[in-house]
């Protein structure tokens, strides 16, 4: 249930709850979708996401360092428990997200953070024309050992 409550005050943070919807939703892992109603500069899209890891207390991480890799491994995993997923686990494919972003005439950021043993990888991402909404994608994963 944790997971869940830290979703629900990041998604309202966003204002991205109306209308969002779990792609998946487990006893320790939670991925969400929604469209933010804020109007967010794309220049404020990395200091939006440290914002809201310090509103939640979370201690966030640097994203290319070995702690986070672990963590996205974690999550990989959990994933993989509930789908039937080809292939083999990538887990720096994380770090082409912002560049595959960037190919689709996005601007996109990410961050993740710790808080207790619960990670909380959000990515944001806006088309680059400034027509339309800003997309929010939230895993929120409690890190069962």
């Amino acid at each position: 249930m944790q997971t869940r409550k830290i979703a629900g005050q990041i998604m309202g943070q966003l204002e991205a709850f109306e209308g969002s919807k779990a792609a998946m939703d487990t006893s320790n892992l939670l991925i969400v979708r929604g469209r933010s109603r804020q109007r967010i500069q794309p220049e404020e899209l990395k200091s939006t996401i440290s914002h809201i890891m310090k509103e939640l207390g979370a201690k966030e991480l640097d994203m290319f360092s070995d702690k986070t890799a672990d963590i996205f491994t974690l999550i990989d995993e959990q994933i993989r428990s509930q789908v039937d997923i080809q292939g083999e686990s990538d887990v720096y494919g994380i770090y082409r997200l912002k560049e595959s972003f960037e190919n689709m005439n996005c601007h996109a950021e990410y961050g993740m953070g710790l808080l207790n043993d619960i990670a909380v990888f959000i990515i944001l991402w806006k088309d680059k024309s400034g027509v339309g909404p800003l997309f929010v994608e939230l895993v929120v994963s409690y890190l069962e050992e």
